[in-house]
Order: C-alpha cells, then sequence, then structure tokens
C-alpha cells in the first residue's frame, strides 16, 4: 500500500468540516448505495469524491480484483497456512460448489448439509429424541471464539424465529461460574448437547464438555440408571461437529452424530457450515437456508459491481481513510437493535482476529497500521455509557450505526423513538456544537452572562465524527445473512490492501502455548521459562489453593 498516497490525500481532510461537505446539494444520495436486503448512508464520512476515486485507484494497485477472483475459486489465499478460504460456497448454489469444489467434495459437502438438515427435522419432529424416550427441550452448543461468535449473534439476530419448544444455549467460556449457570437452566433427560471443535483439542471446549457429561451422567446415576445405559446418554444426546472424527468417538459420540468440517473453512467464518447447527436447530431448515440466501446475494454483489457501487468494497475503503489517512484508530459498532447486541463481540472478531497483523503476507514489517480497536453497545444503551466520550473527548471515533426500519415487537412507538435516537446521534457526532451555538442558546434560555461564561465551555461539542449508517428494513434471516457476509468482505478487502493474510491467527495460538506452560507449572512442573511476574502468581494460587483444600 502507497501509505505516502494516503497520507498526502488527508491534508485538506484533517481541516475540514464534514457539513460542509453537504454543500454539495446531492450529497446523500451520492454517497449511499443498496443491495437486495441494506442500504449503506456513508455521506457523513469525511471525504469527497476525488479522494474516494483515489482510494479506488490503491484497491486496483493492490490488485483486488484479482484476489476476489482467487479467494471464490478457492486459491489457496490463507498462504501460511496452505489454505483455501471457501466460506462463501457453502452459501452458494449447487453448481458453484461443484465448480469450485469438484465433484467429489461437493458430494461431500451436499452429505453433510443433508445430515445437519435431517437432524433438524427429527428433532423439530420429535423423531430424534433423548435416551429417555422424550423430547428435546433445549439444545447446549459449546465452542469457542469461531465455533461459538457466529452462533451466538444469530441466535439473539434472529430471537423471533427461533423454535419455542426448543431453547438453544451457548458456552464458551471455561469460567466454571458461567457453566454453573447454563446447567442450571438444563433438564439433564431432555437436553441436546453438540460440541463443536475441529481438531476437538480445544482446551476451553474441552473442559466445558468433559464437565457437562460428568453433570448429564451424574444426574442419571442419582436416578438409578445402569452402566450401560450412561454410555447411551452421550450415544444419543450428544453431538459433534469436527474433523477428528476419532477423538470424537473417543469422547463416546455416535459416529451417526458426529458432522464434518473442513480445513478451508476458518472459525470465525464458519457460521454458513456444519457449525450452524444449534442456530439451524433454533431457526429451521427454512430461515437457516434464507439466511445463507442473504449471504449469498451479499456475495453476488461483492464479486459483480463495480468498486464505486461496491457495497463492501467502499465500507473497507473508508474504514483504510479513517484510520490510515486520518489517523483514527478505533471503530465503534452500535446497532440500533437489541436483537444485534451480540453484533459488537463478533466483529471483534472477526476483524481483530483477521486483520490484526504487523507483517505482509510475505513476512515482511508493515509501515502502517491495520485493524482498528472495534468495540460497542446497542442503542440506546451506549449514549448513556461511552458516547460521552465520542462526543466531548478529543478522540474522534469512526462509527457504524445500524439499525431496522421496521421493529419485531408491538410497541411501535418505543420503535421509532429507537430510530430517531439512532438517526439524531449520527448527526450530532457530525454537527457537533461550537462555543458561540451553546452560548446562544444560553442566553436565550434566560442565563445571565456570568451563568452563560460558566456553563459553555461544559456544554460544547467537537462534531466531525465521521459515520456510516446501515439500514435494513427488518431484521430478517435473509438481512442478517447480508450483513454478517457484508463485514465478512469488508475484512478480506482491507486485508488485501494492507497486504496481510487475513485468515491465519498465529498471536491466539501463543495464548494457548503459554497457557498449557503455565497450567503445567501450577501443577507442580517447571515453571523456569515464565517471568518472574508470572512465578509469583502462580505460587499465590498454589498457596491459595492450599489453604481452601
Amino acid at each position: 500500500m502507497n501509505i505516502k498516497k494516503i497520507t498526502s490525500l488527508a491534508q485538506n481532510a484533517k481541516s475540514r468540516s464534514i457539513v460542509s461537505l453537504f454543500d454539495h446539494k446531492d450529497r446523500a444520495n451520492d454517497f449511499s448505495l443498496s443491495t437486495p436486503y441494506l442500504y449503506l448512508d456513508y455521506s457523513k464520512q469525511n471525504i469527497n469524491e476525488v479522494e474516494l476515486g483515489k482510494l479506488v485507484e490503491i484497491a486496483n494497485e493492490a490488485g483486488l480484483s484479482e484476489s476476489i477472483t482467487n479467494q471464490f475459486n478457492g486459491d489457496k489465499i490463507n498462504n501460511t497456512e496452505e489454505r483455501s478460504v471457501l466460506h462463501t460456497v457453502l452459501r452458494a448454489p449447487k453448481e458453484i460448489k461443484k465448480r469450485v469444489l469438484g465433484e467429489k467434495l461437493a458430494g461431500e459437502v451436499e452429505a453433510a448439509e443433508l445430515q445437519m438438515l435431517n437432524i433438524v427435522n427429527d428433532v423439530q419432529n420429535g423423531i430424534l429424541t433423548s435416551q429417555s424416550g422424550q423430547r428435546f427441550t433445549d439444545v447446549l452448543a459449546i465452542g469457542i471464539g469461531g465455533s461459538y461468535y457466529g452462533v451466538k449473534v444469530s441466535l439473539s439476530a434472529l430471537e423471533h424465529y427461533r423454535d419455542l419448544s426448543l431453547a438453544v444455549h451457548v458456552i464458551a467460556n471455561v469460567d466454571g461460574g458461567a457453566l454453573e449457570e447454563k446447567l442450571k437452566k438444563l433438564n439433564p433427560d431432555t437436553t441436546l448437547v453438540v460440541v463443536i471443535s475441529k481438531t476437538f483439542t480445544t482446551q476451553e471446549t474441552l473442559l466445558n464438555a468433559k464437565a457437562v457429561k460428568q453433570w448429564m451422567l451424574s444426574c442419571a446415576s442419582v436416578k438409578g440408571s445402569q452402566v450401560h445405559n450412561t454410555a447411551a446418554i452421550i450415544e444419543k444426546q450428544w453431538f459433534a461437529v469436527s474433523s477428528n472424527i476419532e477423538a470424537a468417538k473417543s469422547f463416546g459420540i455416535n459416529e451417526k452424530h458426529i458432522l464434518p468440517m473442513w480445513d478451508w473453512v476458518g472459525g470465525r467464518f464458519s457460521l454458513w457450515s456444519t457449525v450452524g447447527l444449534p442456530l439451524a436447530l433454533a431457526i429451521g431448515n427454512e430461515n437457516f437456508s434464507k439466511l445463507k440466501q442473504g449471504a449469498h446475494e451479499m456475495d453476488v454483489h461483492f464479486k459483480s459491481a463495480d468498486f464505486k457501487n461496491n457495497m463492501p468494497v467502499i465500507m473497507a475503503l473508508l474504514g483504510i481513510w479513517n484510520r490510515n489517512a486520518l489517523e483514527y484508530p478505533t471503530l465503534a459498532i452500535l446497532p440500533y437493535a437489541h436483537s444485534l447486541r451480540a453484533l459488537p463481540g463478533y466483529l471483534q472478531q472477526t476483524d481483530m482476529e483477521s486483520n490484526g497483523k504487523s507483517v505482509s503476507r510475505e513476512g515482511d514489517k508493515l509501515t502502517w497500521l491495520t485493524a482498528p480497536v472495534v468495540f460497542g453497545q446497542e442503542g440506546t444503551n451506549g449514549q448513556h455509557a461511552f458516547m460521552q466520550l465520542m462526543h466531548q473527548s478529543d478522540d474522534i471515533i469512526p462509527t457504524d450505526f445500524i439499525v431496522a426500519l421496521k421493529g419485531r415487537s408491538q410497541y411501535t412507538e418505543n420503535h421509532k423513538v429507537l430510530v430517531a435516537n439512532c438517526f439524531a446521534q449520527s448527526e450530532a457526532l457530525m454537527q457537533g456544537k461550537t462555543l458561540a451555538q451553546v452560548k446562544t442558546e444560553l442566553f436565550d434560555s434566560g442565563c445571565s452572562l456570568e451563568e452563560v461564561e460558566r456553563l459553555a465551555p461544559h456544554k460544547t461539542m467537537k462534531g466531525n465524527t465521521p459515520s456510516n449508517t446501515l439500514v435494513m428494513e427488518s431484521l430478517t434471516p435473509e438481512t442478517i445473512g447480508s450483513l454478517l457476509a457484508l463485514y465478512e468482505h469488508k475484512i478480506f478487502v482491507q486485508g488485501v490492501i494492507w497486504q496481510v493474510n487475513s485468515f491465519d491467527q498465529w498471536g491466539v495460538e501463543l495464548g494457548k502455548q503459554l497457557g498449557a506452560r503455565v497450567l503445567a507449572a501450577m501443577d507442580g512442573g517447571e515453571n523456569d521459562m515464565l517471568s518472574a511476574s508470572s512465578q509469583s502468581l502462580i505460587a499465590r494460587f498454589k498457596a491459595d489453593s492450599t489453604v481452601r483444600n
């Protein structure tokens, strides 16, 4: 990336008012675009048509078109792990699967999809029951990272499409308190468990799975079940999504209950695969298919639209403009929908785990910064929390506002106020309020000169904060699928231009390695490779454990 070209472009923008850009009367129309399920208004970004055109040139210079083609064709663009990146093919029609994957592998994918479809149908129709012969009332999905976040965000986003007779829960946190909280809600006789782990060796997932297994078998033993029946409970009520079939079988899971994963589907992009089983159990096969259809529509748009009218590309370029040209280090995700409350956490992972890198695909040290720090919360809660800082600190925090025009509840006035708050906050962050404006308002309200001088500095707002507003008609499986795919592609485009591999996560692996070393030291192993600080903390933990025991 030509960082000098980007920074030189921004010289005028850094001293420019976003409001002044609206002197161009058609700006709102010219700086917005639509896809089948989403509308993007990016007119409140601090960028003009010439600058945006230069960013498109930079995308072309980075070989973005070729990179898009390579990804969708199955080239091994994850070069450090020698893997293709083909989560998109899982939501594509059969003919595309066969063309990209070949007959054999496409057949495997279709067989897995059929297996998943049958499981969902059999559970919902009461054909597949628990060991006690009862219909399932609950599903507990055990995973972490990408095996957790996609399911979690979609479960809450599609709450209104869920089968009310089947409650679906997800657990990722290794904290025993979180597990206890989940298990208190569950009946072991009517709970279906899905363990999601590609390798079936993920520490947190297996620890939780073993604890749930022990809980379920202990409850059965207390009720007087025979030993041979306890093994049957796991065979009948447990499922696994994994590429390590032998490890799942050794755990006690029936081989017919093991669904495959593929190394060309990264964890944080795996919702569209068999990892989506818990979600499909919650919303049904038809709605899960609609979710994938919405994502596929975004795929088609991304592959075919000119970059100037390409929603993922435009959002990616605006992100690069804010990160590298205007030098804003953060990005706020503010969904004005309670159902999308899990979206900021999901995007923290997909964005920062994908592009939080400092070396290029070739291993060279980059001379520019990459992924922003992503955070957020559902509106309007954020307005009464961190948005104070966004309005009145000196930090400028680019923001994505996300809102549905139609609510899903009977409280239409509440939804009207919610949408009004969303539109008002983007306007307030852009306009701000000058000292002169504040003084005029205070004088008009009857304040004395002394009061005006005392209060005015406290009521100014800096404004000039750039934002996107993403609008959908309503929260449906199609719009949620399209929204998630939009951010996937945006992140990919940024990775191409930043020249990083967006599909590995070696930083996560370091934490796993050191975690194993610390755990071994807690159990009495060597700890001389750890810092004095860590050794001291381990000693404190062991001493406390001795006292408690």
